[in-house]
């Protein structure tokens, strides 16, 4: 019996539009809220500022090397191929298991989190202005966020031309709300005759301490985790490869592009904190001693602007995270359609729908196991559960009260992340050797080879010896490696055996 062909996604995805999904889904929540992390593990200004720019240069290093990858596989999936191709089927599968049950996920559960508690804000500044009282309460705001990822599947259902289109708007957006920032203060320094709080260079600290070897360096390494979210998600032109228009070209040139911009938006956001906050403000504590949860740039725009600055940064944030749950609905059921077609996951989704052309199974699952996320991790943190025997230990599963549903669910993100993403940008090594390069076969090639993809790989080697050194990120990589381990179980038992 003659197998039919599988569907194929339509290339609709322009260049900008392409630049616009990587940057869209990259701003989000990190550089408004991981300041104050970094700011709390590295006390100096230059090394604060060294933390974000060595976040970006990683990015770069890996672009270089992943455009290449993805030039020579440009397919929906992204990692899952590059790794199913670089290392066997296998490690596809485990980076699909670990993408949609945690990475994926929990990336979209926080980002929708975030967007209602940006909402929440400023409907408190506009009905209750200066008190602390809820306008909404705990489950409705939840209600919320499950409508707002129901409503964004709805647009990533109805046509990847429509979802792209809101992408790029809202990305417009995005980039002009940080420009905003970056220039505030000098703005308001320059209008106002005798501005109350005008940007004072004295609060930065010096830039790096004079003796190098004093640095803390797993301090150090812990901020670079939290920077290292807010880049994440610089590899997602990579699931959508298969639907960008003239992929050889555009690939290369729309990563690049959406790498340098982010750098500069990223310095130049926290730059304009650094110069209008003092760094105790940035790394405030309540009773509990956890780090505040208000975002920098709410007290920052609260410093210059006063409580309609509040109301602005709320707006700001609420718009950027919401641009970037788009993005994430966009790309995360990409890989889902990729597994589909290899039978890792249900055939169904790889079905396209037969109107909207896209994945409109699987993007329904993606977003559904998204919303359970946020109910259960809600459930954890407003209700006592008991203790799970396990004979030998009790597994507590309380959530400590002073933690957000956002930290949480971003804890276990960068682990898995780090790891796999890792893999996938050394597949280059593997497709030199197994793809030898002669004239013409490649469109874009890596440049610096084989210095700039090695230096990434080590670097981030790193990172992940790091989190288990570090004990406040040990058990996050514990628990990572357990569920990768997990993971493996289930492809020995259900697809070992079966051929390609």
């Amino acid at each position: 019996m003659q197998q039919t062909p599988p569907q194929s996604l339509p290339r609709v995805i322009g260049p900008w539009i392409a630049t616009a999904v990587i940057i869209g889904t990259v701003i989000g929540s990190g550089v408004f809220k991981k300041g104050r992390n970094v700011a709390d593990n590295v006390p100096e200004f230059g090394l604060i500022m060294a933390v974000w720019v060595l976040g970006g240069l990683l990015a770069l290093l890996g672009a270089l090397a992943l455009a290449e990858v993805a030039v020579l596989f440009p397919r929906a999936g992204g990692n899952y191929v590059f790794l199913r191709e670089g290392y066997g089927r296998c490690a596809g599968f485990l980076w699909g298991w670990v993408d949609f049950w945690i990475l994926r996920a929990a990336s979209i559960a926080a980002l929708a989190t975030m967007f209602t508690e940006s909402f929440h804000d400023v409907l408190k500044q506009s009905i209750a202005p200066g008190q602390k009282v809820d306008v909404l309460s705990f489950w409705p705001r939840q209600l919320l966020t499950t409508l707002v990822i129901g409503g964004l599947t709805v647009v990533n259902v109805r046509g990847t031309r429509l979802s792209g289109g809101v992408q790029f708007a809202i990305t417009i957006l995005k980039v002009a709300s940080l420009l905003f920032l970056i220039t505030a203060p000098f703005v308001v320094l320059a209008v106002a005759s005798e501005p109350t709080h005008p940007p004072q260079v004295s609060h930065l600290s010096p830039a790096v301490p004079s003796n190098l070897f004093g640095i803390n360096w797993s301090g150090f390494g812990v901020a670079l985790v939290g920077v290292l979210w807010a880049y994440n998600g610089w590899m997602n032109i990579a699931p959508i490869a298969e639907e960008v228009k003239e992929p050889q070209r555009n690939i290369p040139r729309s990563l690049l592009l959406a790498v340098f911009t982010l750098i500069a938006l990223y310095c130049g956001a926290n730059l304009a904190y650094h110069l209008v906050l003092p760094r105790d403000q940035i790394v405030a504590k309540d009773a509990n001693g956890h780090l505040s949860s208000t975002p920098v740039a709410t007290e920052f725009c609260g410093e210059l602007l006063g409580p309609v600055g509040v109301v602005l940064a709320s707006a700001i944030v609420m718009t950027s995270v919401f641009g970037a749950l788009n993005g994430n609905l966009l790309v995360g059921p990409r890989l889902l359609y990729a597994m589909g077609r290899d039978r890792l996951a249900p055939p169904a989704f790889a079905r396209l729908h037969p109107q909207y052309h896209t994945p409109a199974l699987a993007t329904l699952a993606m977003a559904g196991w998204s919303v359970l996320l946020v109910l259960c991790v809600g459930a954890l943190t407003q209700y006592q559960v008991p203790t799970v025997p396990l004979g030998f230990a009790e597994l507590d599963l309380n959530v400590p009260r002073g933690k957000s549903p956002f930290d949480i669910m971003t804890d276990f993100v960068i682990f898995g992340s780090v790891t796999f993403e890792t893999l996938a940008v050394a597949s280059i090594f593997v497709f030199r050797w197994k793809y030898p390069a002669t004239p013409g076969n490649r469109a874009y090639r890596c440049w610096g080879y084989p210095v700039v993809p090695a230096l990434y790989v080590l670097i981030m080697a790193l990172v992940l010896v790091n989190f288990f050194v570090n004990p406040e990120s040990r058990t996050e990589a514990l628990v990572g490696l357990g569920f990768i381990a997990s993971g493996g179980v289930v492809y020995a038992l259900f697809f070992g055996t079966r051929r390609a």
